[in-house]
């Protein structure tokens, strides 16, 4: 099973592992944008939600998303925010990037949610 129940999402970033969510793409004249979130546990006890765009450089055979070209350079590791409890951390990424609840992945996942896009 790909997906993550609450139950899973909370004991992984309380035992210090990542999670993380496909938020799809966007459609440019003459590029795509992917978009994708991380959520991590940080050393001091918080949260940190790192939001990624990046160009859609892949194909079957080079899946890496995290090899690609980002959008903003200047933001190598994504737009972060810290939270204080991973509830606020999900709700967060509900509101602000339309994250599903039932759509968190194990760290390493997103290839597979990229996969799954580029077949289509």
């Amino acid at each position: 099973m790909r997906y993550l129940n609450e139950d899973e999402i909370q004991s992984r970033l309380r035992l210090g592992k990542s999670v993380e969510h496909w938020l799809g793409d966007v459609q440019e004249d003459d590029y795509t944008i992917l978009k994708w979130l991380s959520i991590d546990k940080e050393s001091n006890e918080s949260f940190s939600i790192a939001y990624c765009e990046s160009f859609d450089e892949g194909n079957e055979d080079f899946l890496d998303i995290y090899a690609f070209s980002l959008v903003d350079p200047d933001a190598p590791f994504g737009v972060i925010h810290t939270f204080s409890s991973i509830a606020d951390a999900l709700e967060f990424a509900e509101v602000n990037y339309k994250a599903s609840p039932n759509k968190y992945t194990s760290a390493g996942m997103i290839q597979e949610e990229y996969r799954d896009y580029i077949n289509l």
